[in-house]
């Protein structure tokens, strides 16, 4: 975008693409209530404040396109390979590829593989020449409906149901109480998997672009509070489908059922636009940042060939590779909550502390560390995270500890051991 995006546009796209996972937070705010702010909001707020306040300068001054390019300044050519592999894990835009055919399954009636399949065609076709400024056009659109639909669906079921002493009455006490239920470690985890914000391709990807350092701070910023509202928003909606609905047998569809049962022809149809655009702008935001880091990242750096007129076309065929991808494991996992702690459990570790510590020179690790520490902390995290197939296991991890902590402690233990190793005089 010749790193020309404004503020309005900034703080559009980077809101419509982070937030994606509608379906699943109606599917949780429906068993849990408020609890999902706790779990799917203060985390994500929070990891968006320390991108805000100590990443997000830096990034745009350096005046990069991509996250592996910060890593190939700072450590070269096998860290960023290195890193490529995970962002391409990272950015799958699969869990909102399987939310979206579900969705679309649920309006319309057809089988879940078609309806992955046209929604993912008509989410990401008006990228695939386009590039970022289409992304960004299509979010400022998507933007305004994500809102609007919510916006008139919770008021209206407010004065035809009551406000807060009908919900008292209809939901059971833990809706309202911050755990919901869940244990306190279940919920802990979720913040360090937020952790993922730090390392997160779109929050970079609209840093590089935007016109200034600034704007790259304040639209942050801006954003979390925009992410507040419409967690208010989706989350109160779900709570009012669990006092409407209380019986409902798969709580993932709790926001459609509710439209069908509940709001008028005119006012479904504009909540239903609401809930496709949510998840439209993530599947076009992270099948482009999937396509550019194969074709430019992996593919073209891998090459060595730095001639860049063919990035453009490897990118597109990246774009390709990333939507089959997407859609295989979408058909795979059919679970979105599932794959957001999968997948975040095993990027956050292999990136964090490479990352953060290439934006400070004090801080640097050495170029072979920091391709060993991605590496092996990813790895590590990986292997943690299979262990609950292991006979004996029953879907526990080893040792009954979560996968992302064991691979931060060996990401910090590489840093740790760098310093340590860089300190040490050389022997005569």
């Amino acid at each position: 975008m010749g790193r020309t995006l404004a503020l309005p546009s900034f703080v559009a796209t980077l809101v419509s693409t982070w937030y994606g996972g509608v379906l699943g937070v109606g599917e949780y705010s429906y068993r849990y209530g408020i609890s999902n702010w706790i779990v799917f909001g203060v985390p994500y707020y929070l990891g968006a404040a320390l991108f805000a306040l100590f990443f997000a300068k830096k990034a745009r001054r350096s005046e990069l396109y991509t996250v592996p390019d910060q890593l190939d300044r700072a450590y070269g050519k096998p860290a960023a390979l290195m890193g490529a592999v995970v962002i391409q894990v990272l950015s799958s835009p699969a869990p909102y590829v399987l939310m979206l055919g579900i969705l679309i399954q649920m309006i319309f009636g057809w089988n879940l593989l078609p309806a992955i399949l046209v929604g993912t065609f008509f989410s990401t076709a008006y990228s695939f020449r386009g590039g970022m400024r289409s992304v960004v056009n299509a979010d400022n659109v998507q933007f305004v409906l994500m809102y609007l639909g919510f916006l008139i669906a919770l008021p209206l079921l407010a004065v035809r149901f009551g406000g807060a002493a009908f919900l008292l009455s209809h939901v059971p006490a833990t809706h309202f109480v911050w755990h919901g239920g869940n244990a306190p470690q279940y919920i802990f985890v979720w913040y360090f998997i937020a952790l993922q914000t730090l390392v997160e391709p779109a929050f970079y990807q609209r840093a590089f672009a935007a016109k200034d350092e600034k704007t790259a701070q304040r639209g942050v910023l801006i954003a979390i509070g925009f992410w507040m509202l419409f967690d208010c928003l989706t989350t109160f909606t779900g709570i009012y489908a669990r006092a409407l609905m209380p019986s409902l047998k798969d709580p993932v569809s709790s926001y459609p059922a509710l439209a069908i049962a509940f709001l008028p022809p005119v006012v479904q149809g504009i909540f239903y636009l609401g809930l496709l655009a949510t998840v439209m702008s993530t599947v076009d935001g992270y099948t482009f940042i999937g396509g550019v880091n194969f074709g430019r990242d992996l593919y073209w750096r891998w090459r060595g060939n730095r001639d860049e007129s063919r990035v453009n076309f490897y990118s597109q065929v990246g774009f390709l590779v990333t939507a089959v991808l997407a859609v295989l494991m979408a058909l795979l996992f059919r679970s979105a909550v599932d794959l957001w702690h999968d997948v975040g459990s095993v990027g956050v570790p292999a990136l964090l502390v490479p990352i953060a510590a290439s934006y400070h020179p004090r801080w640097h690790m050495r170029p072979a560390a920091a391709a060993w520490c991605i590496a092996v902390s990813g790895a590590v995290a990986l292997g943690w995270l299979l262990s609950k197939f292991l006979p004996g296991m029953h879907g526990g991890y080893l040792l009954g500890v979560e996968p992302i902590y064991a691979g931060l402690v060996v990401s910090v233990g590489f840093w740790l051991m760098d310093r340590v190793l860089r300190r040490r005089p050389a022997m005569v």
